[in-house]
């Protein structure tokens, strides 16, 4: 057998990568066409960020129920089934001029992502050897942080360029890709009998799970209550040109890639450690953006460090709630995703409260930001007391 560090990650564990790639561009791309959709349907920005929410809330409420009706059929047909949907959602969204099918063309879209995720990961594991499967899973995942260095720029650019509609083109395009390589590149092995669903969803009476995907949604609120709102924050506070928030979004997306490679060996060394030290150093980060946005130069810099920390959390939460998902280690993983939408959902609504409301600021945003991922860094500490006094008991 092959040491696992020479083995060769196969072509079919990429092209799952260039689907998490789809996908995450469409969820995050709307941070980089948020004021052209406004502008377009006549809209303001805070309207327009409900079309963050929509997306989020889709994921939250309808990744688990189709993760459970797709439990037991075959993980491939599952697969090419999702990103079918994936693809109309997208080409809604590129035909529409209306607010309310704009929204609706994002709650189909993001319906696919948890279980694409979920199943992807299994399907990822199946792909490789047993001492590649970690690597695998991280292989598939890193297609959502490639999306915030290449997708998302290139998505906003093309929203700049020609239009946001060609930018929802674009992604159709990815997706029907990804679906023609996947039906006719993957194979996987016949599939061993589904965990029966009552097994599944007794994973969840476990505390430490339910704590788990606690901590996800309080800790995670914080980023997209920013990172929604940063073409908006960009030109009206720190004075930066629409064609340059192109170069701002590919450098928080580079910070979004290097703090998964850091979360994730500290997340190795002391998961619990980890997040602690990755929350607190994301709210010092948005309170200093509060503070410094205005100087173009220190807004550049901090939104870069923002990216970092805000994605160096997200190994210690995935490997968190799977250590305690049991037999329903794939509905606990959709779970979380959700769990991160949800988050994701929450932010982008304080993000439109904020932006929209005459008593307050743009700047003020990063400081509103920090208010649940405070609270959710009081859970973290009280629940590792105790967790750890009943290790010790």
């Amino acid at each position: 057998m092959k040491n696992a560090h020479n083995e060769k990650m196969p072509l079919s564990v990429w092209l799952l990568t260039l689907s998490a790639f789809a996908i995450g561009t469409a969820e995050f791309v709307i941070a980089g066409i948020l004021t052209q959709v406004s502008e377009s349907l006549h809209i303001t920005e805070g309207q327009a960020g409900n079309l963050i929410t929509a997306y989020a809330l889709a994921i939250v409420v309808g990744g688990p129920i189709l993760m459970l009706a797709l439990s037991k059929v075959d993980k491939r047909k599952a697969l090419l089934s999702l990103l079918g949907l994936f693809i109309l959602g997208n080409l809604i969204s590129a035909t529409t001029h209306s607010y309310h099918l704009l929204l609706l063309s994002r709650v189909l879209s993001g319906l696919t992502q948890g279980p694409f995720y979920g199943i992807g990961a299994v399907v990822a594991t199946q792909l490789v050897s047993e001492k590649m499967a970690g690597r695998a899973v991280g292989q598939m995942f890193a297609g959502l942080t490639l999306a915030n260095v290449l997708g998302v720029p290139a998505g906003t650019w093309i929203g700049n360029e020609f239009g946001w509609n060609t930018t929802f083109w674009a992604v159709a395009v990815l997706g029907v890709l990804a679906t023609v390589l996947i039906a006719f590149v993957i194979k996987i092995k016949p599939q061993a009998e589904a965990t029966p669903l009552s097994k599944q969803v007794g994973a969840f009476k476990n505390p430490a799970l339910l704590s788990g995907l606690v901590i996800t949604v309080l800790g995670w609120s914080g980023f997209m209550a920013f990172y929604g709102y940063i073409s908006p924050i960009a030109e009206n506070v720190a004075h930066m040109q629409r064609d340059n928030v192109t170069w701002l979004l590919i450098l928080v997306g580079a910070g979004l890639v290097i703090g998964n490679h850091l979360g994730g060996k500290s997340a190795d060394m002391n998961l619990s450690k980890s997040l602690t030290l990755w929350l607190v150093a994301t709210i010092v980060v948005l309170i200093a953006l509060g503070s410094f946005a205005s100087n173009t130069t220190a807004f550049i810099v901090l939104a870069f460090i923002f990216g970092v920390v805000s994605f160096a959390k997200v190994p210690a939460m995935q490997l968190r709630v799977m250590t305690h998902g049991g037999e329903g280690q794939e509905l606990a993983a959709t779970a979380n995703i959700s769990a991160f939408n949800l988050a994701n959902a929450i932010g982008g609504m304080i993000g439109s409260s904020v932006i929209d409301a005459r008593a307050f600021s743009t700047q003020s945003l990063p400081y509103f930001a920090i208010i649940i991922p405070v609270i959710g860094l009081m859970f973290l500490l009280h629940n590792n007391r105790r967790m750890k006094a009943i290790a010790t008991a």
